[in-house]
């Protein structure tokens, strides 16, 4: 008898990841799978200091680990309620390396489209992620999951919108602007 298929989704610490999570919970019961919500998170690195013994700045990897798995639970928790099913791990490392190296050996990967001020970042975020995973992997772009546009693209459509309606205008004193 084979085992149940797995569906592992990357969770956001800043969106949660919703959409991505309740559409992998719905094909996880179409097919008779289970879900492990997945989030990446890394310890920032101890102060170098020229003394001798541990710095006291020096962070506890476990504790790290500890939060990120509570904030992963309150976000689940949030989107699925909390009869969810879902299995929690939190994986010391960044975003892309733990999603690779979840990939082995699970049947799918999803996740939501990687949002950045930088939208080059992410697209090679995206690219490097499906090159390297070692199953099918399902990206949902910000289309679909209905999240609002980023600061950076607000800002752009707005600052659009005015250069519009300042070439509208410009030499016609006391006129309406141009229709297109």
């Amino acid at each position: 008898m084979a085992e149940e298929p797995v569906i592992v989704v990357g969770v956001s610490p800043r969106a949660g990841s919703p959409f991505a999570l309740q559409w992998a919970m719905a094909q996880a019961d179409r097919i008779g799978g289970r879900v492990v919500a997945l989030r990446a998170c890394k310890t920032a690195p101890a102060n170098a200091s020229t003394r001798p013994g541990v710095s006291p700045l020096a962070h506890d990897e476990s504790a790290v680990a500890n939060e990120a798995l509570a904030d992963l639970e309150r976000s689940v928790v949030a989107i699925l309620g909390t009869d969810h099913g879902v299995e929690l791990k939190a994986v010391e490392g960044g975003r892309r390396s733990v999603l690779v190296e979840a990939s082995k050996g699970v049947d799918l990967l999803v996740v939501d489209a990687p949002r950045s001020v930088n939208p080059s970042s992410d697209a090679v975020f995206a690219r490097r992620l499906l090159d390297r995973a070692h199953c099918p992997v399902v990206v949902m772009p910000p289309t679909i999951s209905g999240e609002p546009p980023t600061w950076l693209a607000h800002t752009a459509r707005v600052l659009g919108d005015n250069v519009l309606r300042s070439a509208g205008t410009a030499g016609r004193p006391g006129l309406p602007p141009l229709q297109p």
